[in-house]
């Protein structure tokens, strides 16, 4: 076996890949519109297969990361297929006269609930107008008049008749402050004959049974007269309502048409007053006789659309609002709001997972509506006994809704896990793709977006040495040079501060003192990259506080020399919106006849090590016996640290760097400080591909270039990694000039060659490491310590 070879050292060229500028559209102005379903394929599929199905629980949740145009490519879907569809009817509340607190959901067709309304309101001003006038008029006066003055003369005619008699025994009849009839001697000085005067009272109180009587008779006389009166108002009033809704749409408008008019007559009193309290202000009608419309919709509209930016409880299932008048809680029909569940009704209602889940009783009211296909109004605070008032219990609705969320890919994956009806209603998932394939079919879909935006935001014409860049920019997002990065919130950003300095290049030749020479017609790649420096610098706080410790020396690295134990791994730091990469001085220690070959991980012993840095390290244990135990026993014990690392650190990136400083320090060989090494290990040796490789990349380039490039610093990363490369052109210039190098490896054996510049196990015939190979000097070490010890 033999590991001579000629380390894989990158061209320039492959460091980043650039946008054909020549095959694309000059300018956005020749740009064709984006499909809006490009690279979507598969999501696409699944929501249109949702959408066929009509039974239950074929609701979808949409799994993608947040700015990837999710809510706008669904809800174009859903507007070509909504204008085909029926648009379902308009929902309004009015009041229910025989159980005031069951208000009454009626349905019209779509547009007719607000015709309905008005209707109903005009019907009700013009009625209290012509019975207000009536009530008024000479002759309803006179009439009532009439009925009084009748009972009147005969409750005189029973009291002068009384009275005579009660005058012929001395009594006379009088009225008591509490107006009860009393009898009392005229002169009474006379004596009062008892037996007279029981008789008066026995027939007094005839006399008062008849006159309760009388006044029913009036009562019901003036009642009798009202109706008369009231049906020649109500019947011409009402009979184009009747003929116009009776029996046509909801059959409930027929009964409650009927109830209304029954109710006006039984509370003309109550209309006549006016009571001021119980008006609905904005209409100046009475509560009772207000029609609520809910829902409306535009006719042949089809079905709705609705996205609800705040799903709380109420906003989601409707609401039911209170008033206080004089400290009581009151409420009514007129005072029911609807939800979106509502409002979606018949259609497709859309809802951010994360929002709604943040949200109490959010998610159990749309799970509880969705379950029961019906739609109920009820008080939260009543549900929760926040309140003793007295609530409304409105008819419930049928429901028939498409219900799509939102959400990321963890927020899925945990409903689906702890929620157990979360699957029942929502079995569509659609899978948004982050990301496309980098090919010229593409990047016109790019640019297509690129020139839908500018269209949209009124932004200045873009060139196509501005969609190269952009482009680029996307590969670098995506972390990888095949691939287009899909966030349509980034790339708008991009768009955007770009036209801004396009806009700033402008105004500083406001007087045209170039005579337009200089002056770009067009945004072009400058403004692109000065977009990107401006975004990065204002980004880049975190990273300058750590740079400033780099440069003052606080944060040790070495970027020249040679160094036993000691090595530059790679990291990267993610806060917000910020991501850059560091170097990290990663050391190992050896102590030799102590232990059994156990290594030592300081950052998991102080907790500041997760699971996957730790299934790192135990993969280079189970490769280091692999490779040194058929030889001699691996009497030491071993640790490593990340040095002036207090942070926590996870994932396995970082591998190759630990098996190779600790390998360095068994064989005591020292490692190249020029390099930094980044990429994860297998138990067989070989480098695996890791994240964030252009991050680790710039942030080594920047310690070296900070304290001068001297042609022998460089990168080592997997060859697996390759692909991913998108490196800044002052990275690509550098390599290109010699001054810096990224080197590609397949194994931790290469890596090794390059970091200590030595054979590392080359084998003889007998299957021994040749004399000098890093792994024959580990080996004599170990064989070295076990003879120390076996001589104790």
């Amino acid at each position: 076996m033999t590991d001579q070879f000629t380390p894989y050292r990158l061209p320039h060229t492959a460091l980043k890949r650039y946008t054909d500028t020549h095959a694309l559209p000059p300018d956005s102005a020749h740009a064709s519109p984006a499909p809006h379903d490009f690279g979507q394929r598969r999501a696409v599929n699944a929501i249109q297969t949702a959408l066929d199905i009509k039974a239950n629980g074929y609701h979808v949740f949409a799994v993608g990361e947040n700015g990837l145009g999710k809510r706008t490519l669904i809800t174009r879907l859903l507007a070509e297929r909504a204008k085909h569809e029926p648009t379902p009817p308009d929902l309004v509340y009015v009041h229910n006269f025989d159980a005031p607190r069951h208000p009454i959901a009626l349905t019209l067709p779509s547009g007719q609930g607000v015709i309905f309304a008005k209707d109903m309101h005009k019907l009700w001003h013009e009625l209290y107008k012509k019975i207000i006038a009536k009530f008024n008029s000479i002759s309803y006066q006179n009439s009532i008049t009439t009925i009084k003055q009748s009972a009147q003369k005969q409750e005189r005619n029973l009291l002068d008749e009384i009275n005579a008699t009660a005058k012929s025994h001395n009594l006379t009849l009088l009225h008591s402050a509490d107006q009860k009839a009393v009898f009392t001697p005229i002169d009474d000085k006379k004596p009062i004959n008892n037996t007279a005067l029981d008789k008066l009272q026995k027939k007094l109180t005839k006399i008062n049974i008849e006159l309760d009587n009388l006044d029913d008779e009036v009562n019901q006389k003036i009642d009798e007269l009202h109706e008369t009166l009231l049906i020649k108002i109500i019947t011409p009033l009402f009979n184009p309502i009747l003929k116009k809704y009776d029996n046509k749409h909801d059959k409930k408008i027929s009964q409650y048409l009927t109830d209304y008019q029954k109710d006006i007559i039984e509370n003309i009193l109550f209309i006549v007053e006016h009571d001021e309290d119980f008006m609905v202000k904005t209409a100046n009608i009475p509560n009772r006789y207000y029609v609520n419309v809910a829902v409306s919709h535009t006719p042949n509209s089809g079905s709705p659309i609705v996205f609800e930016d705040m799903p709380t409880h109420p906003n989601l299932l409707g609401h039911i609002e209170y008033i206080t008048q004089l400290g009581t809680i009151l409420t009514d029909a007129s005072m029911i709001r609807a939800g979106a569940l509502h409002k979606a009704n018949g259609g497709y209602l859309l809802l951010e997972a994360s929002s709604l889940l943040e949200h109490p009783y959010a998610w159990q009211g749309l799970k509880r509506a969705l379950q029961s296909k019906s739609l109920s109004i009820s008080s939260l605070e009543q549900m929760l006994t926040l309140t003793g008032s007295v609530s409304l219990s409105p008819d419930s609705t049928p429901l028939s809704v498409k219900v799509i969320l939102l959400g990321e890919p963890d927020l899925y994956y945990e409903l689906l896990e702890f929620e157990p009806e979360f699957n029942n209603l929502f079995k569509i998932r659609a899978d948004f793709n982050d990301t496309l394939p980098r090919n010229h079919d593409s990047e016109l879909f790019i640019i297509g977006k690129i020139a839908d935006m500018i269209k949209k935001q009124a932004l200045p014409t873009f060139d196509n040495t501005a969609f190269g860049a952009i482009l680029d920019e996307l590969s670098v997002y995506a972390d990888d040079k095949d691939k287009l990065d899909l966030h349509s919130d980034r790339l708008l950003q991009l768009v955007v501060e770009s036209a801004r300095q396009f806009y700033l290049n402008h105004s500083y030749d406001i007087d045209n003192k170039n005579n337009d020479k200089n002056i770009a017609k067009t945004v072009n790649k400058t403004h692109v990259q000065n977009a990107l420096d401006d975004i990065k610098e204002r980004k880049g706080y975190l990273k300058e506080l750590y740079w400033q410790e780099i440069q003052n020396g606080q944060q040790l690295i070495n970027t020249t020399g040679k160094v036993v134990g000691q090595i530059n791994a790679l990291t990267v730091i993610a806060y917000a919106d910020s991501e850059f990469g560091l170097p990290a001085r990663l050391t190992a220690l050896i102590a030799p006849k102590f232990g059994t070959g156990e290594i030592l991980d300081i950052e998991r012993d102080v907790e500041l090590g997760g699971s996957l840095h730790a299934k790192g390290m135990l993969i280079m244990t189970s490769f280091l016996r692999s490779l040194f135990s058929q030889f001699a026993e691996l009497n030491f014990s071993a640790s490593l640290a990340f040095e002036q690392s207090y942070a926590h650190i996870d994932g396995d990136s970082a591998t190759l760097a630990e098996c190779a400083v600790l390998l360095s320090a068994l064989a005591n060989v020292p490692i190249n400080q020029s390099l930094a090494i980044t990429g994860s290990m297998n138990q067989l040796g070989d480098a695996q591909a890791i994240g964030g490789v252009n991050e680790k990349i710039i942030g080594f380039f920047d310690a070296c270039f900070e304290r001068g490039l001297n042609g022998e610093q460089g990168v080592i990363i997997p060859k697996t990694n390759i692909g991913q490369l998108m490196l800044p052109d002052n990275i690509v210039g550098a390599v290109e000039r010699g001054e810096f190098h990224i080197y590609a490896v397949s194994s931790i054996y290469e890596a090794l060659f390059i970091l200590t510049d030595i054979p590392i196990h080359d084998k003889n015939k007998k299957g021994d490491y040749k004399k000098d190979t890093l792994f024959d000097k580990i080996v004599r070490r170990l064989i070295q310590w076990e003879d120390d010890e076996k001589e104790k």
